[in-house]
């Protein structure tokens, strides 16, 4: 590479001839980028479209008062050369509005390796710096990725997961390459957690999301693709079994005077779901919704066990009790029941589907609520967003599965991390604040600062997914940086390393980690 240097010109070339000049660079220039295309370059034919790139910023040998800065210049190499090179890369130092200097990249990458002894030490990074830059002082900085959640490997198998929390670390005092972060660094968690992963404590919760999103979408698209039921009984078989459950147990109870026939329930139930959300306070609607979200196949399913329920309703066969919000339709009915007067409901249509997605929804909503309140993670305050019913089903359905993919987000870090409360409570109102002004986004990733003996038990005898170092000299746009990456997977696309590996990211369980090896060096050419 080119060391630091000084590009003068001490003739004084006419106007003429300074436009005669860039209009030669710029036709060769034309020339050279018809030959680029989707391969890679070798370094010899790069460096040729570099070395116009820093010419023309040059107004001693162009017109450069007549053109603006250039943007970044990045040409991707083949490898081919001893050293490795699979990108050149050149970029303008400017000083107010004019250029001063060029910025030249050199990056080359390393294959797989095993042997430690093989990569550079800390003390050859420093020495290449100052043989390129001569710093009177150097600023070494040190960082590391370790994958703490996502896929795992069972019998040299990759189980793939869309989920992941990874941890950064940042630090400054460095003694050794693949040092182990010190618990002074800065660390920062990176939360990307997908829905439906049967290893969430969510994930019974998840299922019940979906049928609830099946019914949004046959609302909107008119067409419906009814999920497997769980239950062998069919839905109006379990409904009607339920109706009559209610019927005894009132009898039994108006028999021993215990309680008045509207505020009894069966004395001991059986927990229709477990799940780490479950409420022991499931009202009649809650209840009918949780048998028919487990059975219904088919709108005539839905009419048939909404017309059993109305019907035991209005011949005042059931009393039963629902929680004060109540907001659905179906509550709605039951409170003019109280009253021996309830509004007539043409349960035709997708009037049904209506009332049970209401129903749904409620159900959803309080399972949430209770556990985020439960655990003084937030207050109701804070939750207005998500429990606001003047909006229309889909909405509210979108809100819901926001707070859901929240609660997953929550419980990852909690059951699997094992974070204190002060940290899932930042966590929860990050998330919070996130949702009520952005869409729903599984591939956004939260991030969480933490320290890290939080976390110590899970990196510190682990091998890192990425680990960093840089030494770095001058300031503001004339500094200037050499780098070495050490990762368990090529950091470049464009190359294909050769390895005895059968998996790129080998790094689970081995004594003696392999890692791709990239450095990144700098030079600064001055332009007088």
């Amino acid at each position: 590479m080119t060391e630091t240097s000084n590009c003068t010109d001490d003739d004084d070339d006419d106007d003429d001839d300074a436009n005669d000049d860039a209009d030669a660079d710029d036709a060769a220039a034309n020339e050279l980028q018809t030959e680029l295309g989707p391969q890679p370059l070798t370094v010899m034919k790069a460096r040729q479209f570099l070395s116009f790139y820093t010419l023309s910023q040059n107004s001693n040998v162009s017109a450069m008062d007549n053109k603006p800065a250039l943007h970044p210049l990045w040409v991707r190499c083949d490898m081919s050369d001893p050293a490795g090179t699979t990108w050149l890369g050149a970029e303008t130092v400017n000083v107010g509005n004019k250029v001063s200097g060029v910025k030249l990249y050199c990056v080359t990458c390393k294959g797989l390796t095993v042997d430690k002894q093989s990569l550079i030490t800390l003390d050859d990074l420093k020495q290449e710096h100052k043989k390129r830059h001569h710093p009177s002082s150097m600023v070494i900085k040190c960082s590391a990725r370790f994958n703490l959640f996502g896929s795992t490997v069972v019998e040299n198998t990759t189980v793939e997961s869309q989920s992941s929390v990874t941890v950064d670390f940042k630090w400054g005092h460095v003694e050794r390459i693949l040092e182990t972060p010190p618990l002074s660094s800065t660390a920062t968690l990176n939360i990307k957690v997908a829905s439906g992963d049967m290893r969430s404590p969510l994930f019974e919760m998840y299922r019940e999301l979906e049928f609830l999103q099946t019914l949004a979408d046959g609302l909107r698209t008119g067409e419906t693709e009814w999920m497997e039921p769980l239950e062998s009984t069919s839905a109006v078989n379990l409904t009607k079994a339920f109706l009559e459950e209610l019927q005894d147990t009132a009898k039994i109870l108006q028999d021993r005077a215990a309680k008045p026939a509207e505020t009894t329930k069966p004395e001991t139930e059986t927990p229709i779901f477990n799940s780490i959300l479950e409420r022991g306070d499931l009202d009649f609607v809650e209840q009918v919704w949780v048998r028919m979200r487990k059975s219904v196949t088919s709108y005539q399913d839905i009419g048939d066990c909404l017309k059993l329920v109305t019907e035991a309703l209005r011949y005042g066969d059931i009393k039963p009790w629902i929680h004060r919000d109540s907001s659905s339709s179906l509550s709605k009915l039951i409170l003019q029941s109280y009253h021996q007067q309830i509004d007539h409901v043409s349960l035709t249509g997708v009037t049904p589907v209506h009332m049970l997605l209401e129903m749904g929804l409620d159900k959803m909503r309080k399972d949430y609520i209770n556990y985020l309140i439960g655990e003084e993670l937030t207050t109701l305050n804070h939750l207005c967003y998500y429990l606001n019913t003047e909006v229309d089903l889909q909405e509210q359905v979108i809100r819901l599965r926001k707070l859901h993919h929240l609660l997953e987000i929550i419980l990852t870090c909690s059951t699997f991390l094992g974070l204190p409360y002060d940290r899932l409570f930042h966590l929860t109102q990050s998330c919070l604040q996130h949702y009520n002004t952005y869409p729903y986004d599984e591939e956004h990733e939260f991030k969480l600062q933490i320290k890290p003996a939080l976390i110590g038990h899970f990196y510190q005898k682990e091998q890192p997914a990425l680990w960093g170092v840089e030494v770095s000299s001058g300031h503001g746009p004339r500094e200037v940086r050499t780098s070495l990456q050490l990762s368990d997977r090529p950091m470049v696309d464009h190359v294909i390393f050769e390895t005895d590996y059968s998996n790129e990211t080998v790094n689970g369980d081995s004594e003696d980690p392999a890692f791709f090896s990239t450095m990144v060096c700098c030079s600064l050419v001055n332009i007088a």
